[in-house]
Order: structure tokens, then sequence, then C-alpha cells
């Protein structure tokens, strides 16, 4: 990827996989489905049984070839999230709640202005966490050790 192109890259996705979106450009458009995927190198979203081609795919080891029908990515700019009170198409924002946690919240022409809910999908971890310490975490004794005292300026190096 060349530097102009990595320049045209969204920072901020407003699109997570696992929303409700409407294609609003393309051979679909009007269509809703759920994205499936999110190629953020791209700039690409999949979503589920929308923007079908057909793909010739060469026979090869382990695998049969053919023509196979597929979904292929549709740029980020020609979908837009669902609102979850009206059901129509909105610009995402983002806000922040009195406790402090960051929300999205739908936002343009004939949006509710609701809270846009984070997809279930994100929640599962594909991987879950160690229970267990390992060979490279630190031993909870040497966490806990405290070496530094604030009110006799112990343990703090001489600058």
């Amino acid at each position: 990827m060349g530097w102009k192109a990595a320049e045209k890259l969204i920072r901020h996705w407003k699109v997570l996989r696992g929303d409700t979106v409407m294609i609003i450009r393309g051979k679909d458009k009007g269509d809703t489905g759920v994205v499936k995927r999110v190629v953020r190198s791209q700039n690409r979203v999949i979503v589920e049984g929308k923007n079908l081609v057909k793909k010739h795919i060469k026979a090869g080891e382990g695998h049969e070839g053919g023509i196979f029908t597929v979904e292929a990515p549709l740029h980020a700019s020609n979908v837009q999230v669902l609102d979850p009170v009206t059901g129509r198409p909105c610009k995402v924002g983002i806000k922040y709640l009195e406790d402090g946690t960051k929300v999205r919240v739908s936002r343009g022409e004939g949006a509710s202005g609701s809270i846009i809910p984070r997809p279930e999908i994100l929640k599962i971890r594909t991987t879950p966490r160690p229970t267990f310490a390992g060979s490279k975490d630190t031993p909870m004794a040497l966490v806990l050790e405290k070496t530094y005292d604030a009110n006799t300026g112990k343990g703090m190096p001489d600058l």
C-alpha cells in the first residue's frame, strides 16, 4: 500500500462487526443485513448475503473447483448503520455518559438520537483468558510488594 492510500484509511470506524446496516449504493441498494467482517486495511465491510458475485475457483489439492457464489466486500461509505428506534439508516456519533462510558449514538436527519448498542458478537472472546499463571507471568508476591514509601521517600532513585 502506498502512502496516498494509507492517508485515505478510515481512522475512527463507526461500523462494527455484528451491526445491522443498510446498503445505500450499489446493486443491493436499500437492502439490510448484518456486517460479517470488517476489512480495515481496505476500508471495506462484508455484509451477510449481500453483494453476491460468482467466483471461478480452480481445482487444487484438498478442494474441488467450480463456480461459487461468494459475498464481495462493499466500501464502508456505501453502508449506514440502522437507527435502533426508527429502523432508518443514520450517521453514527460518539457521546460520553455521566459515568464516563463511551457510547455510539444515532444522529443525522430523521435520527432519534438514541444509543446504538455494541453488538453481542464483539463481547464474545475467541480465545479465553488464562486462569492460571504462566511461566512468564510475574508472581503475585512481587506484584504486591511495596517498593516506594511516599512519606519517607524511600525507594526513590537518586537523580
